[in-house]
């Protein structure tokens, strides 16, 4: 199962206590995965549609233990992939639809019909009714990438005004999802590590959560010693190539004019450098007589090379 299957293997087998937590919830499994359907009867079928069993057991007992209404259970499969299963709930009657929609707050006017499209302020009013939602919209239309490839979780949907209300209810928690557009639907979306640790834990994904973090502090590990790997590699190349240099600006000098013509102190950091054409500026100081510090062994190499390139200038190149 994928790591997005293991967040709503975790999040299904969560059930509320509280009656108005259930509420949430069930609003937004309507709201995400369900539809509203009104005949020319004045009757209504509230329709959820899911290829996870979990999720359709979850809505299943939900429905039952807040309005003791036994929802409506088919199974078919999906021709377009012809492999997954859907499973299709279905609250039918007026008066059970009614109740439903009302209570959950997507209803506004029983009389005239009236369903709201964004996030009713009243059904997340507490902190413990916004996580339940955000559970619930999750176990609707969300997805999370496996954390070993990339980090990003998103929630999908048709309605631009829904969408805005469900990246303002997440941004409640002190997060910054967005909103893009990908074809016909609205994303809204989180891209980093730490935020979607938090929203799983918003939403209970206590063991998921505990996955990603351990994925993430290896990854950062992993990506801390690549990083002082290639920066030890980078000063590595560039003393050894700043080596090759100065080795070959003195033997340019000793050939044409000899060590000996130069001042001491340049002398002495020449034969020095012959000496060990691969150690590091300090361990040249060190070995001077007296020792001299990292700056000043390369204010002499830098004199050597200024030398020899002036010589080079006299000499046409050669």
């Amino acid at each position: 199962m994928s790591f997005s299957g293991d967040v709503k293997q975790e999040l299904a087998r969560h059930i509320s206590e509280a009656r108005h937590c259930m509420l949430a919830e069930i609003a937004s499994l309507i709201q995400t995965s369900g539809y509203i359907k009104t005949n020319k009867d004045a009757n209504m079928v509230i329709k959820l549609q899911t290829e996870n069993a979990a999720v359709a057991r979850k809505y299943f007992t939900l429905i039952k233990k807040t309005f003791r209404i036994n929802a409506e259970v088919s199974l078919r499969r999906n021709t377009a992939l012809k492999k997954n299963q859907v499973y299709m709930l279905y609250i039918s009657g007026y008066e059970d639809c009614t109740k439903v929609l009302q209570a959950t707050g997507i209803m506004v006017d029983a009389d005239k019909g009236i369903i709201r499209n964004d996030i009713n302020p009243v059904t997340v009013r507490q902190t413990c009714c916004r996580r339940a939602y955000l559970r619930g919209a999750f176990l609707g239309t969300g997805s999370v990438s496996n954390p070993e490839k990339s980090y990003h979780l998103e929630f999908v949907h048709p309605d631009e005004s829904y969408a805005a209300s469900l990246r303002n209810l997440i941004n409640s928690f002190r997060m910054d999802s967005k909103i893009v557009i990908r074809k016909n639907n609205y994303v809204v979306y989180l891209k980093e590590g730490a935020q979607i640790v938090d929203l799983l834990n918003v939403m209970g994904a206590h063991m998921a959560l505990m996955e990603l973090e351990n994925i993430r502090i290896i990854k950062e590990m992993r990506n801390n010693v690549n990083r002082l790997v290639n920066c030890e590699t980078a000063n590595l190349n560039k003393t050894v190539s700043a080596s090759v240099r100065q080795v070959e600006d003195i033997n340019y000098l000793k050939k044409n004019i000899g060590l000996s013509a130069l001042p001491p102190n340049l002398e002495e950091v020449a034969l020095c450098r012959l000496q060990n054409p691969s150690a590091s500026l300090k361990e040249l100081g060190e070995k001077l007589n007296p020792p001299v510090g990292k700056s000043g062994v390369n204010h002499r190499l830098r004199k050597l090379s200024e030398l020899a390139n002036q010589l080079r200038e006299e000499r046409g190149g050669n």
